[in-house]
């Protein structure tokens, strides 16, 4: 009788955890869905305004425009695709739309990984090589036009390897992402030094002569100066959503495993970036700034026309 009655408490204990796991799950799924719900509103509203600026406003393009063209837009489709499908995959469980989700993101938040490694690179070749890069980059934007389209359709091909194998697809992300941000952080401890040692040419500069003679110099490193500041600002804001989503998959490529929902609160993080972004263009780039407040008084002036 004793050991019956063992039984039956130890069965009592183990329905109580699997229980009170279940209501953690519950509470985590809550949770992750009141923090994408918001930033999927503010991630399309605030890159389709960045976009339509950009699109009404010509004389602001240019080879970084178009960098942050490729970024707005995958930033737009993260808060158009992924998010829905992320918070469909947690509320209804389905294997098909969490795949979809998956690929979806993978593919998405490649792409901005991507692009923003080729904007730290093209700013370090804007200041190494500064002659060449007004010939080669500047007089031809086909050159990044072409950079953006293969950027798009490699990472949407190599989305193959996921449904092949996703242990071998995680090992291989989590090893690019690495890399991706070691080559952009290489790249800005250059553009540092290349920086520092411009200005220490300009306070050897003591000739009014020869200060006549490198002004349209200066102005023009002054230019690409503030054009890499503002891009190690978008790098800073993509490296600080990214680690949670680096850490998750480094665990799930050694071990294999799904991890559990509390993990998923890393992807809220990376969708965090795409909702960022727009600020942080509107805040560094004052072309943007101007042309989207532009679009704003015209929807405030249609809005008072109506009423």
């Amino acid at each position: 009788m004793n050991y019956t009655d063992r039984e039956k408490n130890e069965s009592l204990d183990g329905y109580a955890k699997i229980e009170d796991n279940h209501e953690s799950i519950e509470t985590a799924v809550v949770i992750i869905c009141v923090l994408n719900a918001p930033l999927m509103f503010i991630s399309i509203a605030g890159n389709l305004l960045v976009l339509t600026a950009i699109k009404r406003s010509p004389s602001i393009r240019s080879s970084s425009i178009t960098m942050i063209c490729s970024l707005a837009v995958s930033d737009l489709l993260v808060g158009f695709i992924v998010q829905p499908f992320f918070l469909a995959s947690l509320l209804t469980r389905a294997s098909l739309i969490e795949r979809v989700s998956k690929i979806t993101a993978f593919c998405l938040c490649g792409v901005s990984l991507c692009t923003m490694t080729a904007i730290s690179i093209d700013r370090f070749l804007a200041l190494q090589y500064p002659m060449r890069y007004q010939a080669t980059i500047t007089a031809k934007p086909r050159t990044l036009n072409t950079l953006v389209v293969i950027i798009w359709i490699s990472n949407s091909l190599f989305l193959g390897f996921y449904v092949w194998n996703w242990p071998v697809y995680f090992i291989i992300i989590a090893s690019g992402v690495c890399l991706f941000i070691l080559v952009s952080t290489l790249c800005y401890i250059r553009i540092y030094r290349i920086v520092r040692h411009h200005q220490t040419q300009i306070q050897a500069q003591q000739q009014a002569a020869q200060q006549n003679c490198t002004e349209g110099d200066n102005t023009n490193m002054a230019r690409m100066k503030r054009s890499a500041l503002n891009t190690f600002i978008f790098y800073i804001a993509m490296i600080l959503c990214y680690f949670p989503i680096i850490i998750s998959l480094c665990i799930a490529s050694i071990t294999s495993k799904n991890l559990p929902e509390v993990w998923h609160l890393a992807d809220t993080v990376v969708f965090l970036n795409s909702s960022v972004n727009p600020s942080l263009y509107c805040w560094r780039l004052r072309e943007i700034r101007m042309a989207v407040l532009k679009i704003l008084r015209q929807i405030s002036r249609r809005q008072a026309d109506q009423h």
